[in-house]
């Protein structure tokens, strides 16, 4: 149980270090991470059972050759793609915005850096380390949180385009 407490003390100096920014960035990267967990547990269950349920109704008609069904055919593909790229569009946007908040945070640092240098000139070498550390804690926070994140949207848009194409493959026209 103690090293559960030392955890926790270890991400609130953490925290600290990094100044308000890092809180934002943490919540950017814990955002981010729910909805790259959502898609995965979605292509791993939810997305297979739609793809099979398209299929097999696809496979069903009697009919279909006609513009009509083909109609229908486009709308059963355009819908298993909606579904297939819901959310990947805002992962992107989170992974983006990393970056931009550890830029802010270097910002912020680096102006209660040249505030102590101030007040105080460059000798007061403990006051200035406190601002560089909230300049740099944050940018290297928003690199990785957008690091982790490039890889697994990556991964995820991949496999979604990759569904769909497979999808379009197995509704054949042939009746």
């Amino acid at each position: 149980m103690i090293w559960l407490t030392d955890s926790f003390e270890a991400i609130r100096d953490f925290m600290e270090l990094g100044g308000p920014v890092l809180r934002w960035i943490a919540l950017t990267i814990f955002l981010m991470w729910v909805l790259i967990v959502e898609r995965l547990m979605y292509f791993r269950s939810t997305m297979k059972s739609m793809a099979k349920e398209i299929h097999d109704n696809w496979e069903n008609r009697s009919e279909r050759r006609s513009w009509h069904a083909q109609q229908i055919r486009e709308m059963m593909i355009s819908q298993f793609s909606v579904a297939t790229n819901k959310g990947i569009a805002m992962i992107q946007t989170l992974v983006a915005l990393c970056p931009l908040l550890g830029l802010l945070g270097t910002v912020t640092g680096m102006i209660s850096v040249f505030q102590v240098m101030a007040t105080s000139g460059s000798g007061n070498v403990r006051a200035m380390a406190a601002g560089v550390s909230q300049a740099t804690v944050p940018t290297m926070a928003g690199m990785v949180g957008a690091l982790s994140g490039v890889l697994f949207v990556t991964i995820l848009t991949r496999r979604a385009a990759r569904e769909v194409h497979f999808l379009e493959d197995t509704l054949t026209m042939d009746h």
